[in-house]
């Protein structure tokens, strides 16, 4: 059996980084052996983005590089599925397996389907109900085409039934993310804060605040509906800055679009003298991993932030309105609470995540062992 998996962007790495294993376990036994080819469609291109992460997780190099790059969401679709039909149709495998939501997700996906190929999707029926958000429209094309939908959650089998989705096309398998947690967790947990903090700090002359364990907050921030509307970034950052800050060491790794449109706003200068705010680079995995594991409070508007926070047990407020994730939610048994960006709400929720205990969640099957009930599930479809 032949397998093409896609990577695109840079969440896809620490699901696939899982299933390649799992290929190579298999492969190390008695059985008809498994050919993988790793395709990189370049969505992410630069090298924090992509080749960091690659080699933190012994990822193996791209078999075959389609340097897509950057664009609309138009173009890099339309790029990924000219250069990856050419792929497909070389290479002939039995399957293509796509994982998440990223448009090299579903480009590629469409291109199987075009060509007669297998498609599996890995971290199926995800849904937030908010088809404004590129990843939405992306999920629900690669679900509606593909012949194996294995999902990470009970909630998940119940939007694509929902759909009308046929039982013998979903497989539940847990959530490969978490694979990629607990085989990564003793490394993370050997740094150093203080070490991570250095090693990242965006501006050199920066002043490190004396750091304890449970008692600083880490914040990500990306999406355009946070960062791309001056009067809700200026208030964000009126809070972050008079009350976060001021409660305890924040620590910002701080995405090129959040500082992009702080400097076009004029909150730069703000953020970089706000004493006990840290501006970071981009960071890597192990380092993201360490600041999670004991951060008193996580502020993010990512997706697989939540269900770390959710299996780590640290406090999270989700700086969205919506989640395709609400196995990760406080009502669903989850560590998050959804904030949206209107200030008085986050303040609300932050003052009663203060005060709740740090309590780690595993939902069901996020043991650290999905990759290898993915690979089994495509072997059993194959039959």
């Amino acid at each position: 059996m032949k397998i093409i998996s896609v990577v695109g962007a840079r969440p896809n790495f620490m699901k696939i980084a899982p299933f390649i294993r799992a290929i190579e376990k298999h492969n190390s036994g008695d059985g008809e052996k498994v050919e993988h080819l790793l395709v990189h469609t370049g969505q992410h291109y630069d090298h924090q983005m992509s080749q960091t992460f690659f080699d933190a997780l012994n990822i193996p190099p791209a078999d075959i590089h389609l340097g897509v790059g950057s664009g609309t969401h138009a173009e890099q679709v339309g790029n990924t599925m000219i250069a990856f039909e050419k792929v497909v149709m070389e290479e002939k495998p039995d399957w293509v397996v796509v994982v998440g939501d990223v448009n090299a997700t579903l480009a590629c996906s469409v291109t199987a389907k075009k060509l007669h190929v297998k498609c599996c999707h890995i971290e199926a029926g995800l849904r937030s109900g908010d088809e404004r958000m590129p990843e939405e429209i992306n999920r629900l094309v690669t679900d509606r085409l593909s012949n194996l939908l294995l999902t990470p959650d009970l909630l998940s089998i119940e939007n694509l039934k929902k759909e009308g989705v046929e039982d013998n096309r979903i497989g539940f398998v847990g959530n490969i993310m978490i694979d990629t947690l607990e085989a990564q967790r003793e490394k993370a947990a050997a740094l150093s804060i203080s070490d991570v903090l250095k090693e990242n700090l965006l501006l050199e002359d920066a002043n490190i605040p004396a750091v304890e364990e449970e008692k600083y907050a880490v914040m990500t921030l990306h999406r355009p509906s946070n960062v791309d509307h001056k009067d809700i970034i200026t208030a964000l950052v009126e809070f972050l800055t008079r009350e976060v800050a001021s409660d305890m060491p924040l620590f910002w790794p701080i995405h090129p679009r959040a500082r992009k449109q702080l400097e076009m706003f004029g909150l730069w200068d703000r953020v970089v003298n706000t004493p006990n705010l840290v501006l970071m680079r981009p960071i890597g995995y192990h380092d993201m991993l360490r600041l999670n594991m004991t951060a008193r409070l996580f502020l993010t508007d990512s997706g697989g932030l939540q269900e770390e926070c959710t299996v780590l047990g640290t406090p999270c407020l989700t700086l969205r309105w919506n989640t395709e994730r609400p196995v990760t939610l406080l009502e669903h048994g989850g560590a998050s609470v959804l904030v949206g960006n209107n200030v008085e709400r986050i303040r609300e929720e932050y003052h009663k995540a203060m005060d709740r205990e740090r309590l780690a969640v595993r939902p069901e099957l996020w043991d650290g062992h999905t990759a290898e009930r993915c690979l089994e599930a495509i072997i059993k479809a194959s039959n």
